[in-house]
């Protein structure tokens, strides 16, 4: 069997379906389908569904990881975004080198799930 094209997507929750899509594109990821039920979303080879479907606690327990080469950027366009305000979501947190090696900053989606921005380190094969 030949593995090298699988594709792994999860379904992430949405208690407002709307806000979410518009949360998502604000981000920058891109809808490369829309329809009543659920939303594919791209950025970079990633990709997820978002899903009209909301379960509390579940989705307060989901969390996220999204690998980029520059995270000071992001945390730049993730910081104009005023997603508090205009989403009212929690304040994304600045970046910051974790225990764990990593420099990370966060990010609250609508439904509560949240986001690891995290840096990709060079030469670590598992950031890549």
């Amino acid at each position: 069997m030949n593995t090298s094209n699988e594709l792994a997507r999860p379904f992430l929750p949405a208690k407002d379906f709307g806000l979410s899509k518009r949360f998502y594109e604000a981000l920058g990821f891109a809808k490369v389908l829309d329809s009543d039920e659920v939303v594919i979303f791209r950025i970079g080879a990633s990709s997820f569904l978002l899903q009209r479907h909301y379960q509390k606690e579940w989705a307060e327990n989901f969390m996220m990881q999204l690998m980029v080469d520059d995270l000071d950027a992001w945390w730049t366009h993730i910081s104009s975004l005023d997603l508090p305000g205009t989403f009212g979501v929690p304040a994304p947190k600045a970046p910051a080198l974790q225990p764990w090696g990593l420099r990370i900053a966060y990010v609250v989606d609508p439904a509560g799930v949240l986001w690891h921005v995290a840096q990709r380190r060079p030469n670590v094969d598992h950031d890549q």
